[in-house]
């Protein structure tokens, strides 16, 4: 089981032999030669050294100028045509500060903003580039899919090949359906889950996040939880007195709300490691603990694994931890980084979707040519050996090495990974739940995000979100955001 403390092995040769760094024209270069780092031997095969990581490690070069001009005028300018400039709230910078970047263009795990810097991306899109951006064989495949049309509206033969793989991997879905979101293959769960069992209420934990359904967004994590927003306004009181909240890893608050609303309560919907208030992981007897209580009531057990699913394990967050709950959110890798989500689950539960049974949902673009295509080639991918081990190898060097150089520098930091998953909080710890992760020290990771924006590294920006690696991360990538992060720990 993992913890919040570092899972990878410590790495103290990684922060001591790259002092230094600078971003520059060419790559990462130091103030001195040093030798090339290699690929950890569990790394798949489909990942050898190329010339472009080698050339990261030439002498000095000009350093080039962090300037972002041109972000600056291109948001001044969608502030006057979007709310806040942006089309989602947490890409607009508040919780931190500063400008945002404008990004241009994406490419293994890397992005470009308009200004012409260069970051390494630990975002990957909120989470679906886990074999990275524009991926070679994902384009190719994309631009044959394209011949064919963008839309049917209609059924095609892809659904299935898609439908197939996600059966095969996650032990709780035996029928799924294809929608176009995290937030709508929620919105369908949720309905769901009371048609099947004829029940309205459901619990949820603070600081989750389950996309901004209305029902959903009760003490939410993400956005939400970055903003400081209460419970948003234009939500009825109708539609979120049927949901009720606990806090995360706290069993007896769950048990407490079954006693308190026996025979009421329809699911139980979680984030089975929590990504939408920084990184949390469950207790053992949590989940399961949580499994046994909602079979013996009658009620469903949810996992939303839009973050986790096939990011933890290949079958997800419920193959890693052993507990299958009834039904599953799916999104965001199982489209290659194309607008996608599933719901899916038992099929005598899956039997109430239309036009199988009563329970009514739709979407035009649901299961759309280019969304299949994407999803299909990269969980092709991360069926091939050493995926999964890879992941954990320089996601555990990556949290173990940001640690120790900033509780060196003498902060107080906490954190933790599973697999392609990451996330730090500055405070001493423990984090088990989002009043525990209210703790941190906000204002600090503010700096330390602007801080390391300027040397080439990008970070959610907030520190209620979790972070992401993926297989295009080499290990001189995680070198370089280590070194980068000493003398930014050291500055702030």
């Amino acid at each position: 089981m993992a913890s919040q403390v570092a899972t990878g092995p410590a790495s103290s040769s990684m922060a001591s032999s790259w002092t230094g760094l600078r971003r520059t024209e060419s790559g990462y270069t130091q103030r001195a030669v040093a030798s090339s780092t290699s690929f950890p031997s569990s790394s798949p095969a489909r990942l050898p050294i190329t010339s472009r990581h080698e050339t990261r490690m030439l002498a000095v070069s000009v350093e080039k100028k962090f300037v972002t001009k041109k972000s600056e005028e291109v948001f001044t300018a969608a502030k006057e045509l979007m709310p806040g400039g942006v089309n989602s709230p947490v890409r607009a910078f508040k919780s931190v500060g500063g400008q945002p970047i404008v990004f241009d263009r994406v490419k293994g795990c890397r992005a470009w903003d308009i200004d012409g810097n260069e970051y390494v991306d630990y975002v990957g899109t909120w989470g679906p580039a886990i074999i990275g951006h524009a991926d070679d064989e994902v384009n190719a495949a994309l631009v044959e899919a394209l011949k064919k049309g963008t839309s049917f509206g209609a059924p095609c033969v892809l659904e299935n090949e898609l439908a197939e793989m996600v059966i095969e991997a996650v032990p709780s879905i035996e029928m799924v359906r294809f929608v176009n979101s995290g937030t709508e293959a929620c919105m369908g769960m949720l309905r769901l889950v009371r048609a099947f069992t004829g029940r309205e209420k459901i619990i949820k934990f603070e600081g989750c996040y389950h996309g901004h359904a209305d029902s959903f967004l009760v003490k939410a994590g993400s956005g939400v939880a970055t903003l400081g927003l209460p419970d948003s306004p234009g939500v009825p009181k109708a539609a979120t007195s049927a949901t009720l909240t606990a806090s995360y890893n706290d069993l007896d608050g769950v048990k407490e709300l079954f006693a308190k609303n026996k025979g009421e309560i329809a699911a139980v919907v979680l984030e089975p490691v929590v990504g939408n208030s920084g990184f949390i992981v469950p207790t053992k007897e949590f989940l399961e603990g949580i499994r046994e209580i909602t079979k013996a009531d009658g009620a469903l057990l949810v996992f939303d694994e839009v973050m986790t699913g096939f990011r933890l394990a290949y079958g997800g967050a419920q193959e890693y931890f052993g507990i299958t709950p009834d039904l599953t959110t799916l999104g965001k890798i199982i489209g290659g980084g194309l607008p996608v989500g599933a719901y899916g689950g038992r099929k005598e539960i899956m039997q109430m979707v239309a036009p199988a049974g009563p329970m009514y949902q739709a979407g035009t673009l649901s299961g759309n040519p280019l969304a299949m295509t994407a999803g299909i080639m990269t969980l092709k991918r991360l069926q091939q050996q050493g995926t999964y081990e890879y992941l954990d190898n320089i996601t555990g060097k990556l949290i173990a090495g940001l640690l120790e150089v900033g509780r060196e520098a003498g902060h107080k930091l906490c954190g933790g990974h599973i697999r392609g998953m990451f996330g730090f909080f500055f405070t001493e710890g423990p984090v088990n739940n989002f009043g525990d992760a209210k703790k941190s020290d906000t204002e600090k990771f503010a700096k330390f995000h602007r801080g390391m924006l300027e040397k080439g590294v990008y970070f959610a920006p907030s520190q209620y979100e979790a972070g992401f690696t993926g297989l295009a991360h080499t290990e001189d990538d995680i070198n370089f955001t280590i070194s980068a992060a000493k003398e930014v720990f050291q500055s702030i």
